[in-house]
């Protein structure tokens, strides 16, 4: 997985998942000494929206965004939205699910240049797991108004539907202030790392050659401008099916690895499950996010 990232020096792991967190990688020093260059050169692309840093955050280890379905409400606390492996609470185990922990977990706001506006915390770990995806969603002390009165900062919507094959898409990384953009590439059947396995998984081209820090970064569609997927891991040495190197497995049980290529998690599957007042609400019609 995309390393999360735990202070200056920490234990090797994955791209944010493992059972321990990761150290900063030379990749990602170039990375930190280019973040503003990288966000200048992506927003100049052609693009149909203009996508920048607004409603990102940065994590301890990990990036992420805040985030709201069609029917939230500006009244609604504000939903955060990164990765299982991200948890400030280390990884997830297979067949693990999280519902309504408390956390008093801080993120960092960006607005549109990336440059940190306000710190927001968490009241409370919505949902977590790495099981079938990997994904998080904190929820706020704050409402969607609050953070757009004070700091005139809009969440990013989740698109109701699956992303498509080809569609251009930028992955925001809050953590290192730099954007990628790539296109989707296809879909993993079954991506597996460790002992981890997710279903649909989204693969981007080639130029998403995201590091860690990025794992939780929304993937979003340049069209729509709406987050499709969360960005969480990729193959590094051209291992198989290990950590930091998942493979591809596919209906027949055919095994494919593709080295340098990096993977994201569909994100249309949790706005079923979002209720009244923001609520996770796993009995609710179409909602299919694995249950503890």
């Amino acid at each position: 997985m995309k390393k999360p990232l735990l202070g200056a020096l920490l234990a090797v792991l994955l791209l944010g998942a493992g059972t321990a967190p990761a150290m900063a990688t030379g990749h990602d020093a170039v990375a930190q000494r280019t973040t503003a260059a990288t966000a200048t050169d992506t927003k100049s692309q052609v693009g149909i929206q203009a996508v920048d840093f607004a409603g990102t955050v940065a994590l301890s280890n990990c990036s992420g965004s805040v985030v709201r379905t069609p029917a939230s409400l500006p009244s609604d606390p504000a939903l955060v939205l990164s990765n299982g492996h991200c948890l400030e609470t280390g990884f997830l185990g297979p067949g693990q699910v999280v519902v309504n922990r408390a956390s008093t977990r801080t993120f960092t706001l960006l607005n549109s240049a990336g440059t940190g506006v306000a710190t927001l915390r968490a009241s409370k770990i919505a949902y977590a797991t790495m099981t079938d995806t990997d994904v998080s969603l904190y929820q706020l002390t704050s409402t969607y108004a609050q953070i757009q009165s004070s700091y005139g900062i809009n969440a990013l919507e989740l698109n109701t539907v699956r992303p498509v094959q080809g569609s251009a898409i930028k992955v925001v990384s809050g953590y290192w202030k730099r954007i990628y953009s790539c296109n989707v590439d296809g879909f993993a059947y079954q991506l597996k790392e460790g002992d981890w396995t997710w279903k649909d998984s989204v693969r981007y081209t080639s130029a998403c050659n995201t590091i860690g820090g990025t794992s939780g970064s929304p993937v979003i569609d340049n069209t729509t401008g709406k987050v499709v997927a969360v960005n969480n891991t990729g193959n590094e040495s051209g291992g198989r099916c290990t950590l930091n190197n998942p493979c591809e497995v596919d209906q027949n049980g055919t095994v494919t690895v593709r080295q340098g290529i990096n993977y994201a998690q569909e994100t249309y599957g949790i706005v079923p499950c979002v209720g009244s007042g923001n609520q996770i609400d796993l009995s609710r019609a179409g909602c299919a996010l694995p249950k503890p």
